[in-house]
């Protein structure tokens, strides 16, 4: 069983950062990939970056390459995104989840946090 908590969600303007973290509990926190994902009002849950459970290897959504950076720290039990050069269209809820593989699958992740608000303004 993990749990996940976000944190580190707020207002920036756009070109601004933001750094959300997610900490888990649990003792088998380094065994799961972690997933990035957001939501945005009326719009589906997408994956926007997701980090294997040694860290090595990491996916980004191509509409955040080179602006968003996903890094955990196994010995904290927390990920971390770092969110660079924001735009208005990366307001949405930001969730941070858990699972087998690193992958955009939404399906494929077992745990989940509820969730923290970013809000980019223009």
């Amino acid at each position: 069983q993990v749990q996940l908590v976000e944190s580190g969600g707020g207002l920036v303007q756009a070109g601004g950062s933001l750094r959300l973290s997610c900490a888990a509990s649990g003792r088998t926190f380094s065994s799961y990939a972690m997933g990035w994902f957001r939501q945005a009002p009326g719009k589906d849950r997408e994956c926007v970056a997701a980090i294997s459970w040694s860290g090595r290897n990491t996916n980004y959504a191509n509409s955040v390459k080179g602006r968003l950076t996903v890094s955990r720290d196994n010995a904290k039990n927390t990920v971390y995104l770092q969110m660079n050069s924001m735009k208005p269209e990366d307001t949405a809820a930001y969730y941070c989840a858990a699972g087998p593989t690193t992958t955009y699958d939404r399906p494929t992740y077992t745990y989940w946090g509820q969730g923290t608000q970013v809000t980019v303004s223009s």
